[in-house]
């Protein structure tokens, strides 16, 4: 995989600087640090410990670091890093104390079967609760945990942005709902562990994204819009494309995170996205206009007239108001370096 873009990295540099000072010479352990969002902070906070003399030492878990050090060797070979082996579920912990512990880690949903009724809560519950037992036990001052706007359930038609203290959840009888409930679940032990052991548990409930290290086959519409895009097209649509989504780029969701871990209140959701509305099918349009103009979109359903689009866009208030954070890469230069990256990488 290409590295992430030099502009990319010094926009975290300049944007979170409060953040690299507050973890000058710190150690930090990441959870996830192969998946998308921990690649970012990752790659990130060694850059910056790198050019700010900062000193700091980072672990990671990973359940295969072989393929980590294959997709990312400029990372597994940093004198910083340390790449530990295991599933965050039984992973070993780590000798010495880390001030600052990120657990990143997330289940992708799957079907429940006979010897996993709970499907993704229950793994997403037990890792949460490994990590937290990690961090009381070495020395954790603050614990980041990455949880999702899934934990709101599905958007009122009436409400344009989702704020952090929306009272609405996923039905409990929802089967499908299991990363949802994990994730909630996940944060009311965050906040438990936080008050009974006296570390600050942060909280950053994540929504949609663009950027490097995007998988491009997965369940992600950028992602798939842009391999379509660089195929030739037709970019394909699968649904009527009237949902509204929101992207944040992943070098705004970088200086977020790092900010919310280091100055954020405890047990105090953060709302992490944009609250920049774009449909599914103007967000296919933005791709094919800033990408690969002319590439032919399919659109499989047809809107259903009078029907109110389907939401999943937060109210972004309480992290630009509190911690001073605002998406400030646009929606189109996120897809034009989103492009350009995963089109040199192909």
């Amino acid at each position: 995989m290409p590295r992430l873009p030099v502009r990319d990295l010094d926009h975290a540099l300049e944007h979170a600087e409060n953040a690299w000072q507050a973890l000058s010479g710190a150690r930090v352990f990441i959870t996830g640090g192969t998946g998308f969002a921990g690649k970012w902070l990752l790659e990130s906070l060694l850059w910056a410990s790198d050019r700010r003399n900062l000193g700091i030492s980072v672990s990671i878990l990973t359940r295969d670091p072989d393929r980590f050090r294959a997709e990312c060797p400029h990372l597994a070979g940093h004198p910083a890093l340390s790449v530990l082996a295991g599933s965050v579920q039984t992973f070993d912990f780590p000798a010495g104390e880390f001030p600052f512990v990120i657990h990143a880690a997330t289940e992708s949903y799957f079907e429940p079967d006979a010897l996993r009724p709970g499907s993704t809560f229950d793994l997403d519950l037990t890792g949460t609760r490994r990590v937290l037992e990690f961090a009381r036990t070495h020395g954790a001052r603050r614990v980041l945990f990455t949880s999702s706007g899934a934990v709101y359930g599905k958007q009122p038609s009436e409400m344009t942005h989702i704020p952090e203290d929306y009272a609405g959840a996923p039905l409990t009888t929802d089967t499908e709902s299991a990363y949802g409930q994990g994730k909630r679940a996940s944060e009311f032990l965050c906040a438990m562990y936080a008050r009974q052991y006296g570390f600050a548990g942060l909280i950053a409930r994540l929504f949609a994204f663009i950027g490097p290290h995007l998988p491009l086959d997965r369940n992600f519409a950028a992602g798939n819009f842009i391999r379509d895009a660089i195929a030739g097209g037709p970019v394909r649509i699968q649904g009527d494309g009237t949902p509204c989504r929101s992207y944040l780029y992943a070098a705004d969701l970088a200086v977020w995170l790092w900010t919310i871990l280091t100055h954020g209140e405890s047990a105090r959701p953060y709302n992490v996205g944009s609250g920049r509305l774009v449909t599914i099918e103007g967000l296919a349009r933005t791709i094919v206009k800033v990408a690969n103009e002319g590439t032919p979109i399919e659109i499989a359903g047809t809107p259903v007239p009078g029907a109110p689009p389907a939401r999943y866009v937060p109210s972004v208030e309480r992290a630009h108001k509190e911690l001073g954070l605002e998406p400030l890469i646009p929606i189109e230069e996120a897809v034009l370096r989103t492009y350009n990256w995963a089109n040199e990488g192909k």
